[in-house]
């Protein structure tokens, strides 16, 4: 267990190089599970869990922490298989999310991977648990399904969102009716969310569901004489994605000169912290942590008041 943590503690040495390291672990049987290294805080023997009225079906209970009282989650519940017993075999993996922290009850934790992003490819469609996962990818002759975390927490606490345009500026609002935003992620549940927050404001979302499709999205509208910092809004991407990941990413866009001025924000649910030095490192202009969608609408407005001409929002006192 140790040398799955001191691998942990050295993840940041592959940002930007298209690469990624995968926690392996199975729940039930022999089928192996993963998720991604840069949200996993510690990996544990499981502790005595303390149970929680009134809490949702999958939180098993929780447990202190580093002087936090921490939700663990039942994960093989989660993603639709029966619960997990908890037993001496079982594990956690505490993870952040979104600047939260949770625990994921598995069973035993196989060991850490490092992958290249283009051997990591969409789930199969035939595939029972297919909504649940982000991604797949085979090690040793052998299926490693990666685990939509994101989808799992949104359906444990559902985001609100609730928009008011009702005190934006009417000539803003008609501006936002003629923008388009491309947004470029794997998760279904990232996309709706996002989706869910623009609606109101009529802006036209295009979807990319890995870099490489994104950058293709890209370079065709360039090859078809489109200027496309001035098509788009703004670049909405994830770091962690199949293919191409959103670092490499950035970086292709910024070397190509009909796209290098175009505005990008990394939006993620890593930690805030490390992604704010990414931002600078790979050259995006900003950055959003998943799912805030007020900080979201707030940041396409400061955008369109910028395309509009337009004075800048008054900040209000808390």
């Amino acid at each position: 267990m140790a040398g799955v943590l001191d691998t942990v503690d050295s993840r940041t040495r592959l940002v930007g190089e298209n690469r990624l390291e995968l926690l392996m672990f199975r729940l039930h049987s022999q089928q192996l599970f993963a998720i991604n290294v840069f949200k996993v805080q510690e990996v544990m023997r499981l502790p005595k869990l303390t149970s929680l009225p009134e809490s949702h079906p999958y939180i098993s209970g929780v447990t202190h922490h580093r002087g936090h009282t921490v939700p663990v989650i039942n994960l093989a519940q989660a993603v639709g298989m029966p619960p997990l017993p908890i037993s001496e075999e079982s594990n956690l993996i505490v993870t952040e999310y979104n600047s939260s922290v949770q625990a994921f009850l598995v069973g035993g934790v196989d060991r850490i991977v490092n992958l290249n992003w283009e051997e990591i490819m969409p789930p199969p469609r035939t595939s029972g648990r297919a909504h649940y996962l982000t991604a797949i990818t085979h090690m040793d002759n052998r299926l490693i399904e990666i685990i939509d975390v994101e989808k799992v927490l949104a359906e444990i606490s559902p985001h609100q969102v609730v928009v008011d345009t009702d005190s934006m500026d009417p000539e803003l609002l008609k501006v936002a009716s003629e923008t388009e935003i491309l947004m470029v992620d794997d998760s279904p549940t990232a996309i709706s969310q996002v989706r869910e927050a623009l609606s109101s404001l009529n802006i036209t979302l295009h979807v990319a569901t890995n870099g490489r499709e994104g950058l293709n999205k890209l370079k065709a509208w360039a090859d078809a004489d489109e200027d496309v910092p001035q098509k788009l809004l703004m670049l909405i991407t994830d770091a962690e994605m199949p293919e191409m990941d959103g670092y490499r990413l950035t970086r292709e866009i910024r070397e190509d000169k009909r796209l290098k001025d175009l505005f990008i924000v990394l939006h993620t649910s890593l930690s805030g912290n490390f992604n704010k030095a990414m931002v600078q490192r790979v050259g995006c202009d900003d950055f959003l942590s998943k799912f805030q969608p007020k900080a979201l609408t707030e940041l396409v407005e400061r955008r369109l008041r910028e395309r509009a001409g337009l004075p800048a929002m008054v900040e209000q006192e808390s």
